[in-house]
């Protein structure tokens, strides 16, 4: 193989559905300062005793719900992205794929990379729009190992792909083809996963990412009378970005609107977040609520079209000189 390695990391999902397995996941997750920034001599313990023995089973179940015979719905299809990218670029790159939290872990998949003989490495979080609290999170990760290996591969980092023209017209298609076969809503709600407004406040781009991202596909889709943009998935009494994806349902369907889509282009695999939380209670939520008619449209998962932007993305980096600060924003 060349030298070029490709490192694909998503989120991260417990090996297995139950309350061992999901509170090993829970505790690696929230125990990153990244994804929650309170004090750690209060919020570790609090995490341990209380937070996770509460959450572990519940999650757990609702992990049950969308479990597939490979695994979580997250890695099954992460998998199958990373082989579909490997397989357009055979004999131009090596291709690895980790999961932030969980296996298969950064640490492992940055030694097999660097076993191979690589030389010069692209990590891509998989995190279309660019967050503290999971881009930042995934390269911090990535600086340990490679410090870890005492490996000092040529980086080229990719930040964000939000305004990627080859990203905007996969997901324009996937809703597209989605309405060829199913028809049009009256209403597309594009729910992105949400973060503490603060952060947003402080400088984190991410609400103004989502945003563009949302304008972006509405226009090339022709349906900005039609497009609503929503936040979901928030923990805690702590303000987060909004409008919030239940209340916006909830208000949709006591305004009339009986014919809902929903999206979530910032997850690049469907997951708990959008196979339980979107399409099992949002969807009981909007008929509760007076709609009659609620679809979610898939995310991008393994599709050969998803496989091919980033197949894409990756090539044009390689022919490109690496920037001089080794985290410069590459996009």
């Amino acid at each position: 193989m060349p030298e070029n390695g490709i490192l694909l990391v998503n989120l991260g999902t417990p090996q297995e559905p139950t309350r061992k397995y999901v509170g090993r996941f829970l505790a690696e997750f929230l125990s990153d300062p990244r994804v929650v920034d309170l004090p750690r001599w209060w919020w570790i313990p609090l995490l341990r005793c209380l937070i996770i023995p509460l959450r572990r089973g519940k999650t757990s179940a609702a992990y049950r719900e969308i479990w597939m015979d490979g695994g979580s719905p997250l890695l099954v299809y992460s998998r199958g992205l990373a082989q579909g990218v490997q397989d357009l670029l055979r004999g131009k790159a090596r291709v690895g794929l980790a999961m932030r939290y969980g296996m298969p872990d950064i640490h492992g998949q940055l030694a097999s990379l660097r076993d191979a003989g690589v030389s010069r490495l692209i990590v891509l979080p998989l995190y279309p729009q660019y967050s503290l609290t999971t881009t930042e999170s995934v390269f911090d990760a990535v600086q340990v190992g490679l410090a870890e290996l005492d490996w000092q591969p040529e980086m080229l980092p990719v930040m964000q792909y939000f305004d990627n023209p080859g990203w905007i017209h996969s997901v324009a298609s996937s809703i597209r083809n989605f309405q060829l076969q199913h028809g049009k809503a009256e209403k597309v709600l594009f729910s992105m996963h949400g973060i503490p407004a603060r952060l947003t406040e402080a400088g984190d781009p991410y609400e103004q990412q989502c945003r563009q991202s949302v304008e972006a596909l509405s226009e090339v889709l022709q349906i900005q009378d039609q497009a609503v943009l929503a936040y979901q998935s928030r923990v805690g009494r702590e303000q987060w970005l909004q409008p919030y994806t239940d209340d916006v349902i909830r208000d949709l369907a006591e305004q009339g609107v009986r014919y809902l889509q929903v999206i979530s282009p910032g997850f690049a695999a469907d997951c708990l977040e959008t196979l339980e939380e979107i399409s099992i209670r949002y969807r009981d939520l909007f008929i509760r609520s007076g709609g009659e008619k609620f679809e979610y449209i898939p995310a991008l998962n393994d599709s050969a079209e998803h496989a091919a932007v980033l197949a894409s993305m990756c090539e044009n980096l390689f022919e490109r000189p690496a920037p001089a600060d080794a985290l410069e924003p590459v996009s």
